[in-house]
């Protein structure tokens, strides 16, 4: 019961932040209008995905310190719980531009840089398929995975708040801590923002014991 508390409170958070977020009130804003319950949902995604993200680079600088596997293992399920994230922020996003912006996919520099991003983790992937030997394989991706993390953060970032982009933020527009983030919303974003990394970490973790019964199973 110790190990399964977080669990069974990243669930009640979650389900508190879909009933608020689509149900509860929320501020009436210029141009966003209902459309700022998305807050919810978008912007915890991406943070789900850092973390995640931020885990596997942790996993991949202790396998190049220690050699064992069952970093590696947690690594590249963490990358792959990232990207699950990566595209949900990525739909939801689309879905608020489109919206708010008039189309799902304008030229912004933090959504072109979001789709480097996307495909940069996509190639960390299609590298460790194309790797036969089991320990090379783990060392290049992690490497890889150590220098690819820093370049979103400023894909994603550093870049959007030095040129012109759409984003709240950036480019010279208002924060959302501007926009009125009053305490109609704040409640429900912080813990959204608590309540979906809980839920990657948990995906993470079903993915990772699976897969070390994978492993298990092929070396019986």
């Amino acid at each position: 019961m110790r190990k399964k508390w977080w669990k069974i409170l990243a669930v009640m958070i979650i389900c508190a932040v879909i009933i608020n977020g689509l149900l509860g009130p929320v501020p009436r804003l210029f141009i966003l209008h209902e459309s700022i319950r998305n807050v919810y949902f978008h912007v915890p995604m991406w943070s789900a995905m850092f973390v995640m993200y931020l885990v596997s680079v942790i996993y991949s600088i202790k396998y190049l310190n220690t050699g064992k596997q069952e970093y590696d293992l947690m690594a590249i399920e963490a990358v792959n719980t990232g990207i699950t994230f990566c595209f949900l922020g990525l739909a939801t996003g689309m879905l608020w531009a489109n919206i708010t912006w008039g189309e799902p996919w304008p030229n912004d520099p933090k959504l072109n840089g979001s789709a480097i991003a996307t495909l940069m983790y996509l190639a960390y992937l299609v590298l460790r398929n194309a790797l036969e030997e089991e320990q090379k394989r783990a060392k290049i991706s992690a490497v890889y995975n150590i220098f690819a993390f820093p370049i979103i953060v400023v894909l994603l970032y550093i870049l959007p708040k030095m040129t012109d982009s759409l984003h709240p933020g950036s480019g010279g527009n208002a924060a959302f801590g501007d926009l009125k983030m009053s305490s109609e919303l704040r409640p429900t974003f912080y813990a959204a923002m608590i309540g979906w990394p809980m839920i990657a970490a948990w995906i993470c973790s079903l993915r990772y014991r699976v897969r070390l019964l994978e492993k298990k199973d092929l070396n019986a």
